[in-house]
């Protein structure tokens, strides 16, 4: 397997914000919305990932607003949110003040009442004729990709917002329950208009022959069971090993890591009812190992609601100039995520974290060089370019780390700076002196060789 696209070049140290418009502001709407962009850009975000704007069936509709994943029409703009025109503006706005701008794309299904119904050929149908949906949901009926005709409709609709408002990529649900090949002429076909970026919510490896992100669910999953409904440590091993798969992938094949998103949030709760007091250490880890952090709307607040999927629940902002409690933790790890030994193409290099130098269950520590070369040839003349990373992922437990004879001590020479959770910067550390750690419970701790954070 090889990736087949050239991923966009602004992908490399980029985080990414979902957009949850509904919930955002008391009026739910872009015009509002609009408004928070250059806090957001302050913050550190270059990718705005906007969840479905398009209008949303009223048959079968669920709650009183029904699912943003069952729409009508794949070429209008919800009412509840606005116009065509406000979209646009949003996009130029985000445009002029340096976001790049992806939107949701549903093409396995439609809503009951979708414009599309008028040619029932173009979905799967039972033997009596009656639209079919395949996986429980009651809201929605499944595509037929056998259909050329429905093929070319979606692209000509994905082509649209492309033309039409310049955006910048799309974030495709559910997509492998799509064919492949239909991604593959999709994403074909769309950059002969503008090269995009495709991320795919889908864990599927083959997947990453189109899509330039995937969902890392499987390290998602992993982190669930931290620890067991017991409350006894279950260990980091499979986490370990799950990201160790994602290593092999090929060249290309970015994941997207994220603690929060609107499925998780809305249906299995917030980052603190899932992960309780690991949630900021494992919030840190999304932007301190080389893959694609995802920040989800509010969690800066920090926000502990679940979000309504079918109705109205607004966020909580602080009111100004009160800033949102954790935007400054935020902001400092997107800042130390565009170093270069962030880089998802960097070289992982996994340490024994133990008291004699053994793997322990309960933490993880790791050193990145900004390149796929060992660390001992890397050039140590540039900022940024050498991580260590240490993270305790014991609730109740300090961790010893003791790394002595692990690090190539000539690329160590000179003044580290070391961050924890306080994400107040220390000066002066000389790692090649120090090779012993204690962190205390649901604690992390990062070194790098000098460079100024960049805030934007």
């Amino acid at each position: 397997m090889s990736t087949r696209f050239k991923c966009v070049d602004w992908l490399s140290g980029a985080s990414i914000y979902e957009v949850n418009i509904r919930q955002y502001t008391p009026e739910g709407t872009l015009q509002a919305f609009e408004k928070h962009l250059p806090r957001i850009r302050k913050m550190g975000i270059d990718i705005l990932w906007f969840m479905p704007l398009t209008p949303i069936s009223t048959k079968g509709r669920k709650g009183t607003l029904g699912s943003y994943y069952a729409c009508s029409s794949y070429m209008d703009i919800n009412p509840e949110f606005g116009s065509l025109e406000d979209f646009k503006h949003l996009v130029d706005q985000a445009h002029s003040l340096g976001f790049k701008v992806i939107i949701d794309w549903v093409a396995n299904h439609t809503g009951l009442d979708h414009n599309w119904t008028q040619h029932p050929d173009w979905y799967l149908r039972d033997n009596d004729g009656n639209f079919l949906e395949t996986h429980g949901w009651d809201d929605v009926i499944d595509l037929n990709y056998q259909n050329p005709d429905m093929q070319t409709a979606m692209i000509h609709a994905m082509k649209y917002w492309i033309g039409m408002f310049d955006i910048d990529g799309f974030r495709c649900d559910m997509a492998h329950l799509v064919p492949l090949s239909f991604w593959q002429k999709a994403r074909t076909d769309c950059e002969q208009l503008k090269h995009l970026l495709f991320l795919g919510e889908c864990d599927e490896d083959a997947y990453s022959s189109v899509f330039d992100i995937t969902y890392a669910w499987r390290w998602m999953h992993d982190t669930e069971k931290l620890r067991d409904n017991a409350g006894i440590w279950a260990g980091t091993g499979q986490v370990k090993a799950t990201l160790e798969h994602y290593r092999s992938l090929p060249e290309g094949s970015n994941k997207l890591l994220f603690t929060a998103n609107h499925d998780e949030n809305s249906w299995n709760g917030t980052e603190f009812e899932k992960y309780g007091t690991l949630a900021p250490v494992l919030a840190a880890f999304i932007f301190l190992y080389p893959a694609v952090p995802l920040i989800y709307s509010g969690q800066e607040i920090p926000s502990h609601k679940r979000l309504k999927f079918f109705d109205k629940v607004q966020l909580d902002w602080p009111t100004p100039p009160k800033r949102p409690e954790l935007e400054s933790f935020y902001q400092t790890l997107i800042s130390l995520h565009r170093l270069p030994a962030f880089a998802t193409a960097s070289h992982l290099q996994w340490l024994n974290d133990g008291p004699s130098g053994q793997e322990t269950d309960a933490g993880l520590a790791y050193l990145l060089t900004s390149s796929q070369k060992p660390a001992h040839t890397e050039p140590k003349d540039k900022a940024g370019t050498i991580a260590l990373v240490l993270f305790n992922f014991s609730a109740e437990n300090s961790q010893v780390f003791n790394l002595n004879g692990q690090l190539p001590a000539a690329i160590f020479q000179g003044s580290f700076i070391h961050l924890d959770q306080r994400m107040q910067p220390e000066t002066g550390h000389n790692l090649s002196n120090d090779h012993s750690w204690v962190l205390p419970p649901a604690s992390f701790a990062v070194y790098y060789n000098e460079a100024g954070l960049q805030f934007w």
